[in-house]
């Protein structure tokens, strides 16, 4: 099995935490304590794309004020 990028098809989503700090998941794969899904589902590119879109402050949520 190749982990190289062009021969992944492996379908993640985009996952956040209560902090709304974003990641990727395998979308097979039961989400892991404390994630909830987002709603983006697709490659990794697709995943990584929307995180790069929707996460523009990195600091955890209860630094931004918020929380």
């Amino acid at each position: 099995m190749s982990t190289e990028p062009e021969n992944d098809t492996t379908v993640y989503q985009v996952v956040l935490n209560h902090e709304e700090q974003y990641s990727i998941w395998p979308a097979d794969r039961p989400l892991p304590a404390g994630w909830s899904a987002e709603g983006t589902k697709g490659d990794k590119a697709t995943c990584l794309a929307r995180i790069k879109e929707v996460w523009t402050d990195m600091r955890p949520k209860s630094l931004r004020g918020g929380g």
